[in-house]
């Protein structure tokens, strides 16, 4: 073989492994390949191996199908009070279809970008500041209803548009926080004074109840101690009245005469004047014949002298 036979072999060769080299292509997992051939769209590639002719097929772009973050630099909006804000933005993404996002659009990454700014102005323009500081979830809904009309056809979809930072201006944000530090320590003297209520509420509560405890406690002893003393009284009023009575029924048991009686009567009056609760003695109209009947007993009887 000449030396020229030689070198067309090994061109050969060499054109056939960079052609084979060519032909196979191995595609990343989340990731798809549009090809084109001739420079038309002809098919999209999945993640795995694959084949391609050499020469008339080429891979344009490889896409990204996993799920993207994007934070946008900070924007300045006017508000409908005519006050300026920074407003930064977190836009949460995926690609959807390869093909749209490489056809319908030269670069959807700046779409999104450009077309979340626009809409935000929109949004944040018909609102005030305090309206704009108060209400994020519904910007990110506005925003995301926006962006997921027109990235539809880009083949891409929206998944959450969140705001990151809504930023007033020096002076404004100074003036909030003295409003907001005015309303905190208002409402701090407010739960003070209440506080201060309610503890002197109860407490006259508290007292209250005590003095009714007190009170009823001291009826209740005064009851007992009425009682206690009622029924002392009637019991030593029961044992002089049985006392009485077996004297009496004694008396009368041995025959007594008057004179007797009329001592035993005496002897009874003492008796019947002690305790603390008589105070007052009544002398019955019958005294003088039991003191009659008394003195019989020192005096002789009629006819008889002293000798």
């Amino acid at each position: 073989m000449s030396v020229e036979q030689l070198i067309v072999a090994l061109v050969v060769v060499a054109a056939v492994g960079f052609g084979a080299a060519r032909a196979f292509r191995v595609v990343p997992q989340a990731t798809a390949a549009v090809v084109e051939r001739l420079g038309r769209y002809h098919r999209t590639l999945t993640p795995g191996p694959s084949l391609v002719v050499p020469f008339i097929d080429r891979i344009k772009d490889l896409i990204d199908l996993r799920e993207q973050v994007v934070a946008f630099p900070p924007q300045p909006v006017i508000t409908s009070d005519n006050l300026v804000v920074s407003v930064d933005t977190v836009v949460y993404f995926q690609v959807t279809n390869p093909k749209a996002a490489t056809y319908e659009i030269a670069n959807f990454m700046t779409g999104i970008e450009q077309l979340t700014v626009t809409t935000l102005r929109n949004v944040v323009g018909g609102m005030d500041l305090e309206r704009t500081l108060n209400s994020r979830e519904d910007i990110n809904t506005a925003l995301r209803a926006a962006l997921e009309e027109v990235t539809g056809t880009w083949g891409v979809r929206v998944n959450r548009v969140e705001l990151k930072a809504v930023d007033p201006p020096a002076s404004i944000q100074e003036s909030i926080e003295k409003r907001l530090r005015a309303d905190r320590d208002k409402q701090a003297a407010v739960l003070a004074a209440e506080g201060q209520r309610q503890a002197a509420i109860l407490a006259a509560e508290g007292e209250k109840q005590a003095s009714v405890l007190r009170a009823r406690g001291e009826a209740e002893a005064a009851v007992l101690r009425a009682q206690a003393e009622a029924e002392a009284h009637a019991m030593r009023a029961k044992g002089q009245a049985d006392a009485i009575g077996m004297v009496f029924k004694a008396i009368h048991e041995g025959n007594p005469n008057q004179q007797l009686l009329a001592y035993q009567y005496l002897q009874t009056l003492p008796e019947i004047a002690k305790g603390d609760a008589n105070k007052i003695w009544i002398v019955p109209s019958e005294m003088g014949k039991v003191l009659e009947n008394l003195g019989g007993l020192f005096t002789p009887p009629k006819g008889q002298d002293d000798p």
